[in-house]
């Protein structure tokens, strides 16, 4: 089977195809992603959300991030693995940005993505060899900037535009547009040479990404963003009732069961 390449996803951009994101977590939910035909598995910061229970990313280490690439990368055989730079992992210094983005590479990732204009250290990243995917719009570490999780370019694309470029020219190979107006994503995607990927966006991004777990109807809450495609936390919360049931019947383990 052959790797998914950042210049697949430029080419994707070029030849006008839609690219599919997920994110994934774990060896298991990994090979989903990797079987399903998306192009891009993110291993995200949103773990601090989806799999620590936080309410938001700013608590999510490094060693966290690498821990899940390295529990994702044994399932891939295809996708691009991209992993977030979380909080506190870039944003001292240049070295900082390209040091976190080596180790993220040595745990298994085959890319970084980063938020925000860092274009310098953008640059940076990619002299060391590792490709950049950036992140605009909202951009979750910086919640308590924003005063929450709220849409962005409601007053017109100029402001995203002007970022989208200039982290285009420090030569990021996609950029994430986080619940951005649908209007102002169309005007920043028609701007760009490499293509967004649109989360809570509108359909005019050049692609999408989702969390594995909302798709699966396995979240917390169900966000506007997001569509249920299977209702895994009935169908996992039946299955387990029907095995306490069981085993408290005594019909499990049977004969089948047993050596």
């Amino acid at each position: 089977m052959t790797r998914v390449t950042v210049p697949d996803i430029l080419e994707l951009k070029r030849s006008k195809q839609k690219i599919v994101c997920l994110t994934a977590y774990d060896d298991f939910g990994a090979r989903m992603v990797d079987q399903s035909g998306a192009e891009i598995l993110l291993v995200g910061d949103s773990l601090g959300s989806v799999i620590q229970g936080s309410a938001n990313t700013t608590g999510v280490s490094l060693a966290d991030v690498a821990y899940h690439v390295r529990c994702v990368r044994t399932g891939v055989r295809r996708a691009l693995i991209v992993a977030d730079l979380p909080m506190g992992s870039y944003g001292s210094s240049v070295a900082q940005a390209v040091d976190s983005s080596v180790q993220l590479v040595r745990a298994g990732a085959c890319a970084v993505k980063i938020e925000g204009t860092y274009c310098d250290e953008i640059r940076a990243i990619i002299k060391a060899g590792i490709p950049v995917m950036g992140h605009l719009g909202l951009t979750p570490q910086s919640v308590h900037v924003f005063g929450g999780h709220k849409v962005q370019g409601r007053s017109g694309p100029d402001k995203l535009i002007e970022q989208a470029l200039q982290i285009q020219e420090a030569g990021v190979f996609g950029i994430v547009l986080e619940l951005v107006t649908s209007s102002s994503a169309k005007s920043v995607s028609e701007e760009l040479k490499v293509p967004t990927i649109g989360i809570g966006s509108g359909p005019h991004c050049d692609g999408q990404v989702q969390v594995l777990h909302d798709v699966l109807g396995m979240g917390v809450r169900q966000f506007k963003h997001a569509k249920v495609y299977v209702d895994c936390k009935s169908l996992v919360s039946q299955a387990l009732q029907s095995y306490v049931s069981e085993v408290k019947s005594g019909e499990f383990p049977g004969e089948d069961n047993s050596f």
